[in-house]
C-alpha cells in the first residue's frame, strides 16, 4: 500500500506495525505455530504454554470486539482489503476462541492468570505512545494524544486493559465449563 501511495516501503511497514490488530495477529500466529510443532505437553515450546495461549487469545478477542464495536464504521474496505479485514478482525478471533476451548495443557490454572497476561497490552501501549511521540501519529482515534490529550488517551487505554482482563477471566471460566462438560461426558459414558 505504501508504494501505491508514493511513500517508502519502510514508512508503510512502520505504520503497519503500529496496529494492535496486526501485532496481535502475528502473536497468535507465533503461538499457534509453536503449538503445531510439538503436540505433547512435556516437550511443548515455551510459546505454547498456558500463559501465552491465554494472553494471545484474550488479546485477539479484544481486537475482534474492539473493532466491531468501535472501528468497523470508520472505513469501508473493498476487495482484498475487505478479505483482510474479515480475516484479521473476525476469522482469527473466532479461530483463537475455538482453539482455546480445545487447548489441552498440563499446567495448573491460577485464578490470577489474566492479570499476569496484562504485560502484552501494557507493552503495546508504551510502544504506541513512544512511537506516537516520534512520528506524531497514533494508530487509533481512541488513543490519539494529538486529538485527545494524554489524560483521555490513558483513560481509554485503561478501559481497554479492563476489558482485556475481564475477557481473560471469562476465558478461564469458559474453559472450566468445557472441562467440566468433558469430564461429565466421560464419566457418563463409562
Amino acid at each position: 500500500m505504501a508504494l501505491v501511495n508514493g511513500t517508502p516501503v519502510i514508512s508503510g511497514l512502520v505504520s503497519y506495525l503500529g496496529y494492535f490488530t496486526v501485532l496481535t495477529n502475528i502473536f497468535v500466529a507465533l503461538v499457534c505455530t509453536a503449538g503445531s510443532l510439538r503436540q505433547h505437553p512435556p516437550r511443548r515450546s515455551s510459546l505454547y504454554r498456558l500463559p501465552l495461549v491465554g494472553c494471545s487469545t484474550a488479546a485477539i478477542l479484544v481486537v475482534g470486539i474492539g473493532y466491531h464495536a468501535l472501528l468497523r464504521e470508520s472505513w469501508n474496505p473493498q476487495g482484498l482489503q475487505w478479505v483482510a479485514d474479515v480475516v484479521l478482525h473476525y476469522a482469527v478471533p473466532a479461530g483463537a476462541l475455538l482453539h482455546w476451548l480445545v487447548y489441552r495443557h498440563d499446567e495448573r490454572v491460577v485464578w490470577w492468570g489474566p492479570l499476569s497476561w496484562c504485560w502484552y497490552p501494557l507493552v503495546y501501549f508504551i510502544y504506541v505512545m513512544l512511537r506516537g511521540e516520534i512520528l506524531s501519529s497514533y494508530p487509533y482515534p481512541f488513543i490519539d494524544v494529538l486529538t485527545l490529550g494524554y489524560a483521555r488517551s490513558v483513560i481509554n487505554a485503561v478501559g481497554f486493559l479492563v476489558g482485556f482482563v475481564v475477557l481473560g477471566f471469562a476465558l478461564l471460566g469458559l474453559r472450566a465449563l468445557v472441562k467440566g462438560a468433558r469430564r461429565a461426558a466421560y464419566e457418563g459414558g463409562a
